[in-house]
């Protein structure tokens, strides 16, 4: 893990060098600054020789300046490595992301990496920087206020070894209880931002259903844990405070008993025993920094194992070492297709066998679950086949690089998405090298008319989601972006559904007069929207149970049947003409 972690330090490395390097030497200030305050007083004070107190506190003002350098120096530096750091991961992990099928997004979910990329990097990013000064200021701290103490006096410092063992024992016994609690915390914050995600997301369906009462309790609910388990580790690591005051205290009464003694029996110097307070704050205190360097790093190694599963995982789809770069045509050839979105999972698709000529037009039609948007998955490489082979253009789909397969096959899912931006900068993503023209073109094409009506056509800012465009609107503006990559392969996947019969009717008719030699694969739930398609494919739990034209269908696929007896019964075919 920390080797994944540590090789994003990148071109931050050299400031990561030198914040131990200013801390340390920040550190050797601090630590001399109360033996000179010794000589202060004895040479100074006590003797009453003002010369010495002007040349003493000068030296002390003087090291303390050269201190405060070092501290401005190790912060800049510790600063700028670790922010650079985390800079470093969130690009890492980001880039990883996108090198990800479905299938791996789909093991961490999408809750899951968001977390990983903010809460989980804002701690690594924090134990970074605490690792880079305060690991290194407080053991020195510690080692250099304890040969000071034993250089001033050796009887006396055997106190603070016996305040070192009990603040020791104390602070591993706090820490060992409060990491628990913390790695408990860090996965509860996937189910919190799952719960956001959610509730943010589909905020529409939610006031629909007024449910909002619902859903706010629900979030409470996720909350309230955070809360508990928060409460719970910072109330254990509260007990450093009680811990630190009662050693510290007691050490300042031994040591004021012992340094009295030896003041009076002329073994120890005001000044001296002066200096050796100042050392045992020095001491204990940095041991109280090194028990919170302990609580932040069990925070921060649970969150480094989980952002180093993201960047250590090694996407399950990879391109073949020499891909084929082109797709010739929009032929597509299923041989023995199974698939399972799970390891021993029920089968979405079993024994698929499907041929598909270039620039035919084929429905899909069956009921909720049956596979149809896993078969046109297949097809664009976004999952691979569990079995069997998936071909398109004559090759199988696993011989070509992603952007060959995935350029050739637009799929337009039901589930539109626009980005924030210009309706311009949204149907690029098409085609980046599309006119104004070719983009208002293709508007054309998928009955998108609305757009050269708007106030500042292709201009016009897309709200995030495109919550300021109808479902409709948004479907039509996602078939015109697929258009304008000028596939081979284009797949409507129920992506007209939220469009009149009119409109579909009209996309269908111009996509026939328009590309006719684009492969055209269309799913839909309503019969009239695949009913003049050239062949129609029939799915039931995963099969494929018919196969042909809407009139053979009608004679030969029970379930066709019905579904076509439904609809007309219903109203939804009322313009079929009854065979």
């Amino acid at each position: 893990m920390l080797r994944t972690l540590l090789k994003h330090v990148g071109q931050f490395r050299f400031s990561a060098i030198m914040t131990p390097v200013w801390t340390a030497l920040e550190v050797v200030m601090g630590v001399l600054i109360p033996y000179v305050t010794a000589s202060l007083i004895d040479k100074g004070i006590m003797a009453g020789d003002i010369s010495s107190v002007w040349k003493y506190g000068a030296a002390m003002v003087a090291m303390a300046a050269v201190s405060l350098f070092f501290g401005i120096m190790s912060g800049r530096e510790g600063a700028r490595s670790s922010a650079g750091f985390a800079m470093n991961l969130r690009g890492a992990m980001y880039d990883k992301i996108q090198t990800f099928s479905f299938a791996d997004i789909d093991t961490f979910s999408t809750s899951g990496l968001v977390t990983r990329m903010t809460t989980d990097v804002a701690n690594i990013q924090s134990a970074f920087q605490m690792l880079l000064r305060i690991s290194v200021r407080a053991p020195l701290n510690v080692l250099a206020g304890m040969f000071m103490s034993f250089f001033i006096n050796a009887r006396m410092s055997l106190i603070f070894l016996v305040a070192m063992v009990f603040l020791a024992v104390s602070l591993y016994l706090i820490v060992t209880r409060a990491m628990a609690l913390f790695a408990e915390l860090m996965r509860k914050y996937d189910d919190l931002n799952a719960v956001v995600r959610e509730g943010v997301s589909g905020i529409r369906v939610i006031k629909s259903f007024v449910r909002e009462k619902h859903e706010s309790l629900r979030f409470r609910a996720a909350v309230d844990v955070i809360y508990r388990l928060n409460v719970a580790a910072e109330t254990v690591v509260t007990f450093n405070q009680p811990v630190m005051n009662i050693v510290t205290y007691a050490s300042m009464i031994a040591l004021s008993w012992f340094g009295a003694r030896y003041i009076v029996a002329g073994g120890l110097t005001t000044g001296q025993l002066t200096s050796l307070f100042t050392y045992q704050m020095q001491i204990l205190s940095s041991l109280m920094m090194l028990s919170m360097i302990f609580v932040m790093l069990t925070q921060s190694v649970a969150s480094g194992k989980r952002i180093a599963e993201v960047l250590e995982r090694e996407p399950s789809m990879k391109e073949p070492a020499d891909p084929v770069t082109a797709v010739p045509d929009g032929s597509i050839e299923l041989s023995g297709v199974s698939f399972s979105y799970a390891a021993g999972g029920n089968p979405a698709l079993s024994d698929i066998n499907l041929s598909i000529r270039s620039g035919e037009r084929i429905g899909i039609i069956g009921g909720t679950g049956c596979g149809k948007t896993t078969l046109v998955s297949l097809i664009s490489r976004l999952y691979d086949a569990g079995s069997g082979t998936v071909k398109v253009g004559g090759h199988d789909v696993r011989d070509y690089s992603f952007e060959a397969i995935r350029g050739a096959v637009s799929v337009v899912l039901q589930k539109n998405t626009l980005f924030s931006g210009t309706l311009l900068e949204n149907l690029r993503w098409g085609n980046p090298g599309a006119t104004p023209e070719q983009c208002l073109d293709a508007c054309r094409l998928a009955a998108a008319d609305f757009v050269q009506d708007l106030p500042q056509g292709l201009d016009t800012r897309v709200d995030q989601g495109g919550t300021n465009f109808s479902g409709g609107q948004r479907q039509r503006l996602c078939i015109a972006r697929a258009l304008l990559k000028h596939p081979r392969v284009l797949v409507l996947d129920d992506s007209t559904s939220a469009v009149d019969t009119a409109t579909d009717a009209r996309i269908r008719e111009t996509f026939s007069l328009r590309i006719p030699d684009t492969t055209l694969i269309i799913i839909s739930q309503r019969i009239l929207s695949i009913r003049d398609a050239d062949r129609i494919v029939v799915m039931d739990d995963g099969r494929i149970c018919g196969v042909g034209t809407h009139e053979e269908l009608l004679q030969t696929c029970d379930i066709y049947q019905d579904i076509f007896q439904m609809q007309s019964s219903t109203g939804g075919e009322a313009d079929f003409d009854q065979p």
